[in-house]
């Protein structure tokens, strides 16, 4: 089952649904303006919620009936992938080789549009595709000139512009019907006109093997998260956050030395043959190619600041001896 949404415009962001009844007769892509009051004005289309009711078992026959190549390698990255279980949780990693067999196709190509027993719902409520940029500044207040901001940021002679700062000032002169999204990860200036190209950038980036297409500032781990704070001719420094009762594998690197300082909580450290307790402001240093282990001993989490220096700082630069999660 399907849910379509009355439509209250001639959207040309969102798909839609031409339904009859409880029966869909068919999906339609992000139309032009033109086509897109047409659909309006005849009442037969709804916009494309992307929200779908069915049972785990249905889905899977329909998924090895209509797409099942997609079925087979999800099947395969979970088979081949690691499981670990910890004090607080199950973690599943799927392995990355098969998961990346997958083709990158929507439930509603790969199924959806291709079933013949789809059902359909009209809902009237409030509802939108937050699928871009320009859709997400509706939601923020306008000021008198049709500009919408987040964070922090300052605009002169500026019209029907949107904004969303993070961690510092964004200032805008003489400049209308803008998007700037300013994070730790990307600074992004595009025409509101051409909100739905941000994807093709995003393609750009990850033909050229960018990092930025895969990696962000903040990485999470099944024992925590780090954040790239800086980074330069060699060294890179790190806010690591370890979750209670956690730890990390036990390890070594080639090419770089590590220098450890508890910012809160309480530290459990093994550095070569030495086991030791760190405290808030307390420090340790972990020579290039010893064996070393962090872990959060405590019931709140460690947050410590990690300085590296090497010739190399790649995150493969590891050799992993024992590891709770598997993968050692």
């Amino acid at each position: 089952v399907t849910f379509g949404v009355k439509p209250d415009r001639p959207e040309t962001g969102f798909g839609y649904i031409e339904a009859e009844a409880d029966r869909v007769l068919r999906f339609v892509e992000k139309p032009n303006a033109p086509t897109a009051a047409q659909f309006i004005a005849s009442g037969r289309f709804f916009w494309n919620s992307g929200m779908f009711c069915f049972t785990p078992r249905a889905m899977l026959e329909a998924m090895q009936d209509l797409c099942p190549d997609i079925l087979s390698n999800a099947r395969r990255a979970l088979e081949t992938g690691r499981t670990a279980d910890s004090t607080d949780r199950l973690t599943v990693e799927v392995d990355k080789d098969s998961f990346a067999a997958v083709p990158a196709v929507s439930i509603d190509y790969a199924v959806m549009e291709k079933a013949s027993n789809v059902g359909f719902v009209p809902c009237g409520f409030d509802w939108s595709d937050i699928g871009s940029w320009s859709v997400l500044s509706e939601l923020v207040p306008a000021d008198d000139k049709g500009n919408r901001a987040t964070g922090e940021a300052i605009l002169h002679d500026a019209a029907n512009c949107y904004v969303h700062g993070e961690d510092r000032l964004v200032g805008l002169v003489g400049v209308s019907d803008l998007l700037i999204v300013d994070t730790p990860d990307a600074l992004l200036v595009a025409h509101k006109d051409k909100a739905q190209e941000v994807k093709d950038l995003y393609n750009r980036l990850k033909a050229e093997g960018h990092e930025t297409a895969t990696l962000h500032r903040t990485v999470h781990r099944p024992w925590g998260t780090y954040t790239v704070l800086e980074e330069g001719h060699r060294f890179k420094i790190k806010r690591i956050e370890v979750k209670p009762s956690a730890r990390l594998s036990l390890q070594a690197h080639h090419h770089r030395s590590e220098h450890w300082v508890v910012v809160s909580g309480t530290a459990k450290v093994v550095n070569g043959e030495s086991e030791m307790l760190l405290t808030i402001n307390q420090s340790t240093y972990i020579p290039c190619g010893h064996k070393h282990r962090l872990e959060n001993p405590g019931i709140l989490p460690l947050v410590m600041i990690e300085v590296q220096s090497g010739e190399y700082l790649g995150e493969d630069d590891i050799v992993r001896f024992d590891d709770v999660y598997g993968r050692a």
